[in-house]
C-alpha cells in the first residue's frame, strides 16, 4: 500500500517558480497555457497490514505538522492499496 500526497501552494499565495515555468513554456512556443502551480509530491511506502483508516490519520496528522505548511499550502493524501 501507498501514501501519495500533493502538496501546493494556496490560490492565494503568489507561486514565482509556477510564474517562471509558465513564462519559459510561453517562450518556448507553448501556447495555451493559462497558468502553473509548482508544488511537492511525496509517495510513501506503508508496511504491510497497516490499517488504510489509520494511516490516513496518521499521515493527514504528519502532513498539518511536518510535511506541509497549513498557512501557505494545500495538500490532498491518497492511499492507494
Amino acid at each position: 500500500m501507498k501514501a501519495k500526497l500533493v502538496i501546493t501552494p494556496k490560490k492565494a499565495v503568489l507561486d514565482p517558480q509556477g510564474k517562471t515555468v509558465a513564462n519559459a513554456l510561453e517562450h518556448m512556443g507553448y501556447a495555451g497555457v493559462a497558468g502553473v502551480r509548482m508544488g511537492k509530491y511525496i509517495e510513501i511506502d506503508l508496511a504491510p497490514g497497516t490499517k488504510a483508516a489509520e494511516a490516513e490519520q496518521a499521515l493527514n496528522e504528519a502532513a498539518r505538522r511536518f510535511l506541509s505548511n497549513p498557512v501557505i499550502e494545500d495538500y490532498r493524501l491518497e492511499i492507494v492499496e
